[in-house]
């Protein structure tokens, strides 16, 4: 299955295709999530669905799919992640997903997004961890609306070359986030180091025309 089939089924069944296709990307189907998302929004530029109500779907699409899993890790306990560690071979996931919370604790929820397949497996550990749902919600819902907003828009704007795109994100997308958080605090560093040098530059002027106007 590929993108071709997924704007085939959105011609089709409209909103709803890209809801079941992320919902449904929980139980494995084999298509990344940021090329369904991208696709969401591709479809929107050919005036296929609209954008709003395209972006919403697909929006409730993905944080539906993922709670589905934190739902099923409350209700069932770690009996869940046995069963998903046997019959789905994710047991080197799972144990990744688990050192991670070990690790970030909620923040996991944020970081998951970026990383492919862990970011189905961790709300099943959340849940058998009996996190309270009001913080699971507040990590995963506020990130997936991000994360989702960013695919989209990239889905819009990028046209035939999306799956490539999505595909390529899909592989790499923790290191993308690594090198984009990276530069981003460099870049915030920098400015703060400029601010307090100004900022330092103007006292010492001040100090001075203060001195003079003493003499």
């Amino acid at each position: 299955m590929d993108v071709n089939d997924v704007i085939h089924w959105v011609n089709q069944y409209g909103y709803w295709a890209l809801f079941f296709c992320l919902w449904l990307g929980i139980v494995g189907m084999p298509i990344p999530d940021e090329a369904v998302v991208m696709t969401g929004g591709f479809v929107t530029s050919l005036n296929l669905l609209h954008v709003f109500p395209a972006f919403l779907v697909t929006y409730l699409g993905v944080i539906s799919g993922l709670t589905l899993g934190f739902v099923w890790g409350r209700v069932l306990g770690a009996p869940i992640l046995d069963r998903l560690a046997k019959k789905k071979n994710l047991a080197r996931y799972i144990d990744k997903s688990q050192e991670l919370i070990n690790r970030y604790g909620s923040f996991t929820l944020c970081i998951s997004y970026f990383i492919p397949i862990v970011r189905h497996v961790v709300p099943y550990v959340a849940g058998v961890a009996k996190m309270a749902y009001w913080r699971y919600a507040l990590f995963s819902y506020s990130t997936g609306l991000v994360w989702t907003l960013l695919f989209f828009t990239a889905g819009r704007y990028s046209g035939v070359h999306l799956e490539q795109i999505g595909r390529t994100i899909d592989s790499y997308g923790f290191y993308i986030v690594v090198i984009t958080v990276f530069v981003g605090a460099r870049i915030l560093t920098l400015f703060w180091l400029r601010k307090n040098r100004e900022r330092s530059r103007r006292s010492k002027s001040a100090i001075i025309e203060l001195d003079g106007t003493k003499r």
